[in-house]
């Protein structure tokens, strides 16, 4: 049976906000960013979902709590779900980190990993969610590594185009594995 996987990403967050490229800092959900988890919440909860997984990160974690608080639905978090480790390149300007991400798709970033790292680490939490949640729907919560790795894993499409491509949000992605 395969598993139908609905991804969103996290809600702005401060650094969001001030173009900041956050990596694995705990940046928090702006104002703005928490109403949209609750925007989040009113489309999601009554689309049949079984489980919410989302990344650790701050953010993310933010994202999750409160677009279903209060719901029967469980909220799991998987480290696995975070953003690529920027490492000393977090904090620097989002513009910047875009411009040279090609560089660090096998390389890690200095103090960091890579991109390919990170794919890497959505490809094992997908491994791992059959057979629980199998003819379920999930929805997953995280980044742009996050759905990098979905892309990657379940649409085969390379690393190098990924990184070619601009970010432009939409009300979630939907996947089907298996």
């Amino acid at each position: 049976m395969s598993i139908g996987i609905v991804f969103e990403t996290h809600s702005t967050s401060v650094d969001n906000e001030l173009g900041r490229a956050a990596g694995w800092s705990a940046s928090e959900l702006s104002e703005l960013g928490r109403t949209q988890a609750v925007e989040l919440g009113r489309r999601r909860r009554p689309d049949g979902i079984a489980a919410v997984f989302s990344s650790d990160l701050v953010r993310a974690a933010q994202t999750a709590a409160i677009a279903f608080d209060g719901s029967p639905i469980p909220i799991l978090h998987d480290w696995r779900l975070r953003e690529c480790d920027y490492g000393r390149h977090a904090g620097r300007p989002a513009e910047e980190a875009r411009a040279v991400r090609s560089e660090y798709l096998g390389r890690p970033y200095p103090g960091g990993e890579s991109w390919r790292q990170a794919t890497d680490r959505v490809g094992r939490f997908l491994g791992d969610l059959p057979p629980r949640w199998s003819g379920q729907r999930v929805l997953v919560i995280g980044h742009i590594a996050t759905r990098w790795g979905l892309e990657h894993a379940i649409n085969g499409i390379p690393l190098e185009r990924l990184a070619e491509e601009m970010f432009s949000w939409q009300e979630g992605w939907t996947y089907r594995l298996g």
